[in-house]
């Protein structure tokens, strides 16, 4: 834990990186991020922009895991971007931190004041997000900076997904995480900006139902959309994750397209 009462210090990826969150307040990641991260499956040289990325650990995940990866955390909260900056000042970040910038910005901006903010039209292979999920009406909290994390606001993924469009290079891949119930409108927001939509849902059991979705779509593709194989988190009668979704949290291996 940080000396700072108000903040600790999380190991991710079996201890391979570390992020400083809040205590107490504001938004702390956790699976999601790394399931998240774990979608960008590229060896290349990439440019990744991660949208709303707190704290950083989703963008930090793929840059820990991905040595040709260079990423921007584009995050509107002072606060959560000044959790970012502390996280890349760690020692045990030190491999990597070259390659990752944190930009303060509000993703929602468009043309040429989202352009001079730094989210760039044409200049990133990958872009990641997850995106606030909540109703705004749903489990109200008097933390406003976890508020402002957690709550959905209406044409939120259709000002997201416009400026993952922007920003991305022809053929460049979008992937998220969010809620099955968002299916609807996050295929309506990737309109005629994305095609080849996969998503995969995630089941805690196989007898339960499913409590996230992974998804990932190419920038200008007209590929059919395609639903995957569930993913199940864990064996009846166990909290151990199966040995593929252990791995994908624990960054040892990444979650391809078909």
């Amino acid at each position: 834990m940080a000396d700072d009462l108000s903040e600790t210090i999380d190991a991710f990826h079996r201890g391979a990186f570390h992020i400083v969150q809040p205590k107490g307040r504001g938004h702390r990641s956790g699976m999601d991020a790394m399931l998240l991260a774990a979608l960008v499956a590229d060896d290349r040289n990439i440019r990744v922009a991660d949208l709303g990325a707190g704290a950083g650990a989703a963008g930090m995940a793929v840059a820990s895991r991905l040595e040709q990866a260079t990423v921007v955390l584009f995050e509107r909260s002072t606060v959560m971007a000044e959790f970012a900056r502390k996280s890349l000042a760690l020692s045990e970040n030190a491999r990597f931190a070259g390659r990752v910038a944190v930009v303060e910005a509000d993703v929602t901006l468009t043309a040429k004041a989202r352009n001079n903010a730094g989210l760039i039209d044409d200049s990133f292979h990958h872009v990641i997000m997850n995106p606030p999920f909540n109703d705004a009406s749903d489990r109200l909290t008097p933390d406003a900076l976890k508020a402002q994390a957690h709550a959905m606001t209406d044409g939120l993924f259709e000002s997201w997904v416009r400026t993952a469009g922007a920003i991305m290079i022809p053929g460049g891949q979008l992937s998220l995480i969010a809620r099955p119930q968002s299916i609807g409108e996050l295929i309506a927001a990737c309109g005629r900006r994305f095609g080849g939509i996969e998503i995969t849902p995630i089941h805690p059991r196989e007898d339960e139902n499913a409590v996230r979705i992974l998804v990932t779509a190419i920038k200008g593709s007209r590929a059919r959309l395609a639903l995957r194989a569930p993913l199940i988190m864990h064996g009846e009668g166990t909290h151990k994750f199966s040995d593929f979704v252990d791995d994908l949290n624990n960054g040892r291996a990444a979650y391809s397209r078909k």
